[in-house]
């Protein structure tokens, strides 16, 4: 009774140790009956009928005892088929000679940004190997055909074409890499939406003109937001661009904007070619492009939906689209208004 008493007292006093850490952690038995366990390792269901669930954890707690060495492990542990699924990294050692201590940590939300950073890496390398390897051909291609002015001058368009596709993938990736870590450059204010809604407009009037779309506007003043006007600026440049990009000539590109339970709403409306149903859910994820053909001939980097979806979430918003192949696309862009203007609506 003496020793089961002591052992009790051990194992309470690692877990009101691993309380204070904020770990999640359990201390087991000869057999690998759990003692006792910190309330993280109760959060994450490490343990039910007082044995640690997962084959392979328990392995790990009797290798722990049979080398009487420190073993450790990553892997994904799932409590049953309604809880999702974690990637944990494990760490069993010798607490003494009766028991064992088993410490988890939760590794999900570090893993997921280690794969979004190969995959951002592995994108970027494949989408900057085209025009790099594109603007090479073309010089060796210049220097061959110094004595043909017709060809230079191919070459030449060709190569100024390369180098504008490589400075706005540039630019993009710059943009969304400084969004993405939450760096809003510009100081954060109050300022008025529909006055940032035109000079959106403004820089893509001339795209809008050399493409014959016509961009109708209805941006009423006084509606204040807070945040990076610079930021809301370029998100809306590129909601605009798309919308121009992917529609025909001779066509409209409305954008109208609306205060709808707090929130400002700019609609971008374009009677554009559309965007399959099975395209939509990823139509904001990095370089994804619905037609990489139709990209590559309007220079698109398949990163500006993304800048506007990142954009949106750092300023408490978010980004909806409704969308019918061959009759056009909704783009309805969401941050909350001015709390001293919202005050006011309400009275």
């Amino acid at each position: 009774m003496v020793g089961s008493h002591k052992v009790k007292k051990v194992a309470s006093d690692a877990v009101a140790f691993l309380e204070v850490l904020d770990t999640a952690g359990v201390v087991a038995d000869l057999s690998n009956q759990v003692i006792d366990q910190s309330s993280k390792a109760k959060d994450i269901g490490l343990v039910e009928y007082d044995k640690v669930i997962s084959p392979e954890l328990q392995e790990l707690m009797t290798q722990a005892r049979v080398t009487r060495q420190s073993v450790s492990a990553e892997l994904y542990f799932v409590k049953n088929n309604r809880s999702p699924k974690l990637y944990i990294s494990a760490r069993a050692t010798l607490l003494s000679e009766e028991l064992v201590i088993l410490l988890v940590e939760d590794r999900t939300e570090a893993k997921r940004l280690d794969e979004t950073r190969r995959d951002f890496v592995e994108n970027i390398s494949h989408e900057l190997k085209t025009p790099i390897s594109a603007i090479s051909l073309l010089s060796e291609a210049l220097q061959v055909a110094l004595d043909d002015p017709a060809q230079v001058k191919k070459f030449a368009a060709n190569l100024q074409r390369e180098s504008k596709r490589l400075g706005a993938l540039v630019t993009k990736i710059i943009q969304l890499s400084r969004i993405q870590a939450g760096d809003l450059k510009g100081e954060i204010a109050v300022f008025d939406l529909g006055h940032v809604i035109d000079e959106a407009v403004e820089l893509n009037q001339f795209l809008a003109d050399s493409k014959g779309v016509r961009i109708a506007a209805d941006t009423p003043s006084g509606i204040m937001v807070d945040g990076d006007s610079e930021l809301i600026s370029m998100a809306l440049k590129n909601l605009i661009e798309n919308a121009v990009l992917y529609s025909e000539a001779n066509s409209n590109v409305g954008i109208g904007l609306s205060v709808v339970d707090g929130f400002a709403e700019v609609a971008v409306i374009d009677k554009g070619i559309g965007i399959p149903v099975e395209h939509q859910e990823r139509i904001f994820e990095r370089f994804y492009r619905v037609d990489p053909s139709r990209s590559r001939d309007t220079g698109g980097t398949g990163l500006g939906l993304s800048i506007v979806k990142h954009a949106a979430n750092n300023h408490g918003g978010e980004v909806t689209l409704f969308s019918k192949p061959n009759l056009g696309s909704t783009f309805t862009f969401k941050i909350p208004i001015h709390q001293d203007h919202q005050s006011e609506d309400d009275k």
